[in-house]
């Protein structure tokens, strides 16, 4: 009787990452689909590294949140619509506003396990070109119809067709759940960490200036292509400080006492699309690509933000970072202190600042604020919602080669549904 060996498992390079520029939603990509960004996105990267030959790498992962029926297939059209070799396989991944890295992660294990040498990943989202759905009454009422065995039948029940009936049903930004939008969910963390209007606006500020002098440098010339006549991104206001964003009213949780939360403060809806290389070292050296950085960690959690202890923000819909990243680096062995660059998705600043805080609650040293989020994140970039992820991963592994230095850098996502995805990059 035979049996299996263990595999292997292999380190996994980050080599690049291309990224079109983010827009604000209803703007210059208004009428851009989810597959047309993340295809030029794709494309980019394609020209890069001279991905065109056949076989060039072994899969291609992503996905979207917002997603039109047209897109049951995403990842496997792109790479159809793109100059990736048409025999690529392709697949579709969602979590929410961790999907880009989640797909990251989906590649990687693959690498990881020697089933595959080298895979793109990432995702797209276009808050824009958002799928209108049939009014559900209206769908019972035309199922009803097909269903009808004789004329009169399918008469009677088209009849029973109502003016109210033709109001789409608009996606929201809110939790089937509890019925509340993110940033209200938000606001709840906010107000039970006591996180303050003044932090807010000092984080978002730091954001747009350390993004604006990260492009002013070129750490973007090789991880950003131009699409719709943008080369930056749009929400980027390298002109902004603490003393303008205090101008602005709040638009979150604006019910309860001391509102915090202002669309300064707070991520726009945005269009986008982001991927990223992976591949083993091996694939890495046959074609003379040095790797920008290692992907040697990852962990999920979630929380129960519908009858947990929200109340005390423990368990806010934002919250699940500050379970996933201590548990990871007990798993890993390591400390915040051991990490050069943090880098923490900015859904909202006062998420940003509560997830601090709950690390600390749980025991990790503060984090220094000279190394989060040093070129800038969602508050300036925006966040598309699947395409965050890899444009974090890109911008984090490209960082961590800038310094040429061995270092790590940690990365945290929240995302909808009360969960979150962390991960380390490392660089030997």
């Amino acid at each position: 009787m035979s049996t299996l060996k263990p595999a292997t498992v292999r380190r996994v390079a980050v080599i690049g990452g291309s990224r079109v520029p983010f827009a604000r939603s209803d703007g210059p990509y208004a009428t851009a689909s989810n597959q047309e960004m993340l295809t030029t996105a794709l494309d980019g990267l394609v020209d890069r590294y001279g991905l065109e030959q056949p076989g060039a790498v072994d899969e291609f992962v992503a996905g979207a949140v917002l997603k039109h029926s047209r897109d049951f297939n995403l990842a496997r059209e792109t790479v159809l619509g793109s100059r990736l070799d048409a025999r690529t396989p392709a697949y579709d991944i969602q979590q929410a506003c961790g999907t880009g890295l989640q797909a990251v992660i989906a590649a990687a294990n693959k690498i990881a396990l020697g089933q595959t040498e080298a895979a793109v990943a990432g995702g797209s989202d276009t808050a824009s070109d958002a799928p209108l759905g049939v009014n559900d009454d209206l769908r019972k009422v035309l199922l009803e119809a097909r269903r009808a065995k004789s004329l009169g039948a399918r008469l009677k029940a088209l009849a029973k067709v109502r003016p109210g009936h033709l109001v789409p049903d608009i996606p929201r930004n809110a939790e089937p759940r509890t019925g509340l939008s993110m940033g209200e969910h938000a606001a709840v963390t906010a107000r039970a960490w006591g996180v303050t209007r003044e932090a807010q606006d000092e984080l978002a500020a730091t954001s747009h200036q350390r993004l604006a002098a990260a492009y002013e440098r070129g750490l973007f010339q090789d991880l950003v292509v131009p699409f719709r006549g943008l080369a930056r991104d749009q929400n980027l206001r390298p002109g902004s400080t603490v003393e303008k964003l205090a101008t602005l009213k709040p638009v979150f949780g604006v019910d309860g006492p001391a509102p915090t939360m202002t669309a300064g403060n707070s991520t726009p809806l945005t269009d986008g699309a982001a991927v990223v290389l992976l591949a083993s070292e091996e694939w890495a050296e046959a074609r003379g690509l040095e790797p920008l950085a290692y992907l040697t960690a990852y962990e999920t959690a979630a929380v129960d933000f519908v009858h947990g202890d929200v109340a005390d923000g423990e368990d806010g819909l934002l919250m699940a970072p500050a379970y996933a990243v201590p548990r990871m680096l007990e798993r890993a062995g390591l400390g915040l202190d051991d990490f050069d660059l943090v880098e923490v998705h900015e859904a909202f600043a006062s998420q940003v600042l509560a997830t601090l805080a709950a690390w600390e609650k749980r025991g990790l040293p503060p984090v220094d604020q000279t190394r989060l989020n040093v070129a800038g994140s969602s508050l300036a970039t925006g966040h598309p919602f699947a395409a965050t992820g890899a444009r974090i991963v890109a911008t984090l592994a490209k960082l961590l080669a800038e310094r040429d230095t061995p270092g790590r850098g940690l990365i945290s996502i929240c995302a909808a549904g009360g969960q979150g995805v962390t991960a380390v990059l490392e660089r030997p």
